[in-house]
């Protein structure tokens, strides 16, 4: 009798060893399952939070700030520079070299582009710079809630928030104005920036397309900003 022919791509076991597993057998339930979204959760949130705690103690963060500082004066020097036919978009792309992603634009010498980028970007760096200001000035103030007096500016701890004493005026100041602007404040930064960032690739960057919408939104957020900082005025 002759045996039976071996399926292909099979080779017959040896006597007493045990069977090879199959393709569909069942994964080791010893080892950790891997993939999308089966890592612990531990990780993610705690970077998260390491984000949100550290990003005020970054470069980039004081970078931002530093350009929303010199716009103003640098947008007030190019206009007179650009209607002289001066390097003015080459100046408003060397600022612009302090925020990512803008580095590898054109330099524009200048011309009409660079005089209404200065002119439309304007009323934004004026109510970024004020923004911006009040904001880091809380935090100081915030911080160091006993020094106030150093500034012309009196405790009265006894009808302050945590008062009547100096310590717990201090602590209340401290952790809800402080420290909440303290980690609000690069965020607000950031989108500041990126706008005033975007404003600049659309109008003097040539991008006509997103031009339009980029200069309403950036006079939108001027305008409520503006419109917000009255009362901030009015309370000084």
């Amino acid at each position: 009798m002759t045996s039976a022919p071996t399926p292909p791509n099979s080779s017959p076991s040896a006597p007493g060893s045990p069977p090879s597993p199959s393709p569909s057998a069942e994964p080791d339930a010893s080892r950790p399952p891997t993939g999308p979204g089966t890592g612990p959760a531990g990780p993610s949130s705690g970077s998260r939070l390491a984000l949100v705690l550290g990003e005020p103690f970054r470069a980039r963060t004081w970078r931002r700030v530093a350009h929303i500082l010199l716009a103003v004066p640098v947008g007030l020097v190019s206009l007179p520079l650009a209607a002289a036919g001066g390097p003015a978009g080459r100046l408003q792309y060397g600022l612009a070299r302090l925020l990512p992603g803008v580095a590898g634009g054109p330099r524009t010498p200048g011309g009409p582009r660079a005089f209404a980028h200065a002119l439309l970007a304007l009323p934004l760096n004026v109510v970024a710079l004020m923004a911006t200001c009040y904001g880091w000035a809380l935090v100081l103030l915030n911080l160091a809630w006993p020094l106030r007096p150093l500034v012309g500016m009196p405790l009265h701890a006894e009808r302050s928030w945590g008062g009547p004493s100096v310590l717990g005026a201090w602590l209340v100041h401290a952790a809800g104005g402080g420290v909440t602007f303290l980690l609000a404040m690069p965020w607000i930064c950031r989108g500041l920036a990126a706008l005033q960032a975007r404003l600049l690739t659309s109008v003097l960057g040539g991008r006509g397309g997103a031009a339009g919408t980029t200069v309403v939104l950036a006079l939108l957020v001027a305008g409520g900003g503006a419109v917000l900082a009255v009362p901030v005025v009015h309370q000084l």
